[in-house]
């Protein structure tokens, strides 16, 4: 055998050998690139007895914070009663306004009136200790309107429950009377009103005007 022909199979085997440890190498650079692209894989999280009880704790709270249907019934309900009977109070009050406005929605009225009473009255008690035989039948006539018209006004005042308080003789209440003077020795027991100096007025159950008097004092 010549020498050409012992180093051409060399040659073909060195060939062979790098061939192989380019595809190695070729190889080697393709997985590593694979490991590099392939996504991390993380690790699942382990609970511990701590993170389980704080956890339940957790849900055991939420659980508390939020009432139960009964308990908005309940409470819708008592929303619902509380309305109600605030309603209920509020009708009533209108109602007892009306009422009132009714039955006192003169008073004011009544109470500008009071002073043509107290006119009328003077005028007769001016003329009462007069000789009415000596007067003339004109003068008559005038006085006999005024009693006249004086009636009627009185007439009218009680159709809307308007009545005079005149308390000669009775014990004073300072609820309804008003005391001028105390007057001693007139033998009446202490606190009898002996003198009417000017008519009191009622509307139904309210004081229009309490009456002005003069009551007896002890000696």
């Amino acid at each position: 055998m010549t020498e050409d022909e012992k180093t051409e199979p060399t040659e073909e085997t060195g060939a062979a050998t790098d061939t192989a440890a380019d595809s190695t190498a070729a190889q080697a650079q393709t997985e590593a690139k694979a490991d590099a692209e392939a996504p991390e894989i993380e690790a699942p999280e382990t609970e511990t007895p701590e993170t389980e009880t704080a956890t339940e704790q957790k849900d055991g709270q939420d659980a508390e914070a939020a009432p139960s249907v009964e308990d908005r019934l309940a409470e819708t309900n008592d929303q619902l009663l509380r309305a109600l009977a605030e309603l209920e109070n509020t009708r009533r009050r209108a109602d007892r306004d009306r009422a009132e406005a009714l039955k006192y929605g003169a008073a004011s009225f009544a109470r500008d009136m009071l002073g043509v009473a107290d006119n009328l009255q003077r005028a007769l008690n001016a003329v009462a200790e007069l000789d009415q035989d000596t007067l003339p039948d004109a003068a008559k006539s005038l006085l006999e309107g005024v009693a006249a018209t004086e009636r009627d006004l009185i007439a009218s005042m009680g159709r809307h429950k308007v009545s005079p308080v005149s308390p000669m003789g009775e014990k004073f209440d300072a609820n309804i009377h008003e005391a001028m003077f105390e007057a001693p020795g007139t033998g009446q027991p202490a606190g009898t009103i002996i003198e009417v100096i000017e008519t009191g007025y009622m509307m139904d159950e309210r004081l229009l005007r309490p009456a002005k008097v003069g009551i007896a004092k002890d000696e």
